[in-house]
């Protein structure tokens, strides 16, 4: 099976990430954005020194730019990289929308639609394009004649019902693995009422890894992974909590009272198996084919934490390569 591998957000040299990725049988590296670098620049710069891995955004948020500004940054991408780009969108997180970008955090599943649909109606429309939403409201100008395909990043029932009408691709994130056909049968009914074929949206989840010679020392990295998202933001709280509530409460009640520690001994080593993987080299090759071999999914993505050292960066993202 295809596998993807995210840039962590700690490495300065996204290119070169980039081509060692391609030279380990990577089918596809992503870029996150938050803040301090931008998806699309960092990208282009590593489509000039690659030639066949496929370019991805995970995610690029809706709210920080308008439809027009995505597709026309995706667009120019996707010419540079000679059609190898992946467009993901999703939400973010009220923090980064309200504090960061000074946006009203308003209707994120309504933005999440009407952008999914109206960069996808720029990108690859014939003639002219003319759009008339909630949020947005396009008239008369002429599509970009490009062929990328747009996937969301959904967690809830709202934002993965946006999903089923609208995206290519479905990237979940901390929804237990063996959880996501079910998740994923809320895109499936949406998109059959939409007249869309669900077996056409492709399910590339997150899969945050850890590889040691030090099985606890990789358990620790998940650990810190979770208990940064399930703390940080509802939604991934709301995600877990589904099959942990208890744990998940726990996590993001100690992370709001500023206990970090706290926080990442409240992530269970049943969180770990279920939302992540995390070993020694041998034991994470064989936690990652059993995430692969999940009839759901189309293409695994492996997430190294931020804050690993680099000797664990290296190990993890060598160690689950597909010519490892």
């Amino acid at each position: 099976m295809p596998t993807g591998v995210l840039v962590p957000g700690d490495v300065d040299d996204l290119a070169a990430f980039a081509s060692r990725a391609e030279t380990l049988g990577y089918n596809s590296v992503w870029t996150g954005e938050l803040w301090g670098r931008d998806s699309f620049v960092a990208l282009t710069r590593a489509a000039t020194v690659t030639e066949t891995i496929e370019l991805g955004t995970a995610i690029v948020n809706v709210y920080g730019r308008s439809p027009a500004t995505i597709a026309q940054a995706a667009a120019t991408l996707d010419d540079a990289a000679g059609g190898r780009l992946t467009l993901g969108l999703g939400t973010s997180t009220e923090k980064v929308i309200e504090d960061l970008h000074g946006e009203p955090f308003d209707g994120p599943a309504r933005r999440l639609h009407e952008t999914v649909e109206l960069v996808k109606e720029f990108l690859d429309a014939k003639g002219r394009v003319s759009y008339s939403g909630k949020c947005f409201e396009v008239a008369d100008f002429p599509a970009l004649g490009a062929d990328v395909a747009v996937y969301a990043a959904a967690l809830g029932p709202a934002t993965r019902r946006a999903t089923g009408r609208t995206a290519d691709g479905w990237l979940p994130h901390n929804i237990p693995f063996e959880r996501l056909d079910d998740a994923f049968e809320t895109i499936a009914e949406t998109a059959r009422e939409a007249g869309r074929d669900s077996d056409d949206i492709a399910t590339a989840p997150y899969v945050p890894a850890a590889v040691s010679d030090d099985p606890e020392a990789a358990r620790d990295a998940i650990r810190g992974h979770l208990a940064y998202y399930v703390g940080s933001g509802e939604g991934y709280r709301r995600a877990v909590a589904g099959a942990f509530p208890d744990a998940a409460n726990a996590i993001a009640e100690a992370w709001r009272d500023g206990d970090r520690g706290a926080a990442r001994a409240a992530v269970t080593d049943g969180m770990i198996e279920a939302l992540g993987v995390a070993g020694t080299p041998a034991d994470a090759r064989e936690q990652l084919a059993a995430v692969a071999a999940i009839d759901r999914i189309d293409e695994p993505l492996v997430v190294v934490p931020d804050g690993v050292d680099d000797a664990m960066r290296r190990r993890t993202v060598e160690a689950l390569a597909p010519d490892s």
